[in-house]
């Protein structure tokens, strides 16, 4: 695929952040329809503006993923409205920097899960059915997990599992595709470290590893949903402490992540931002 022209896209968590990004760089290539989905009324309505503004086709439906009823709703519109999408980015997401024990079952745990691990799972199985049957086109599905689905750290527990989830029914569901011979539909399973959006505002970096900025990381996922390229991991030092947790003891590598990587350090200091 060398860009998205006459393509229609959906992207979740797409009022503001890396969503938007992703929504720029769609209006900027020609989607034939961008579809923004996103709780935020008042941050969508900018974003459709400024995207209207400079030539997009932008379609908003304010949404909230952790309820599978608003999903099915929103899909059912945007199918009557629009047409089923082309691509997808699964890019809505929260995070909960807590101990496991000082998590609320139902703002934070129930929370958590719903948006990171279950909703991706239910967009995905709402516009799949069309994708496959669309063999005459490349389809894609992005779905963005994070280094916490990799290597596990104090104080996230709960995002942690949520992450783990997504990572692995999203490469399974690669696999899927192709072993039942759809490999037109190609998916990408992203996990990158922190970002620097505001949403791990106050996590500290590790050893060699920056803090991402929105535009590297939206950039290289951009590129790899394009060629279809199975997983993208960012930066290196992910593969690295990936490797040295399969290669090494558990305490030798819990000392390493903690005293020479600085991993279980990372969320010391944590603070977020909007409601905890």
């Amino acid at each position: 695929m060398q860009n998205v022209a006459g393509k229609k896209v959906l992207i979740t968590g797409a009022a503001m952040g890396m969503g938007k990004i992703y929504a720029q760089l769609a209006a900027r290539e020609g989607a034939a329809a961008i579809i923004l989905w996103d709780i935020n009324q008042a941050e969508l309505e900018k974003t459709s503006a400024e995207l209207k503004a400079a030539g997009g086709k932008v379609h908003t439906y304010v949404v909230d993923v952790s309820k599978l009823e608003a999903i099915t709703a929103a899909a059912a519109q945007v199918r009557s409205e629009i047409g089923d999408p082309d691509i997808l980015f699964n890019n809505a997401g929260i995070v909960r920097g807590k101990y496991f024990w000082e998590h609320d079952p139902l703002k934070d745990i129930a929370l958590t899960m719903s948006i990171n691990a279950m909703a991706p799972m239910y967009i995905a199985r709402e516009f799949l059915p069309a994708m496959i049957a669309n063999r005459g086109s490349e389809q894609r599905v992005v779905n963005i997990a994070s280094a916490a689905g990799l290597i596990s750290n104090p104080r996230m527990s709960v995002y942690c599992a949520s992450k783990w989830s997504c990572t692995g029914w999203s490469d399974s569901l690669r696999l899927e595709l192709e072993q039942a011979g759809h490999p037109h539909v190609r998916v990408t399973t992203v996990n990158p470290t922190y970002i620097s959006t505001g949403m791990f505002e106050g996590a500290k970096t590790m050893l060699f590893t920056p803090l991402l900025t929105p535009q590297y990381v939206t950039d290289r996922v951009w590129a790899a949903m394009k060629v279809g390229r199975p997983r993208l991991i960012m930066p290196w030092t992910v593969y690295c402490s990936s490797a040295l947790r399969g290669l090494l003891p558990v305490r030798v590598f819990d000392w390493v992540a903690r005293h020479i990587f600085g991993v279980y350090k990372t969320m010391d200091s944590f603070t977020g931002h909007g409601p905890q």
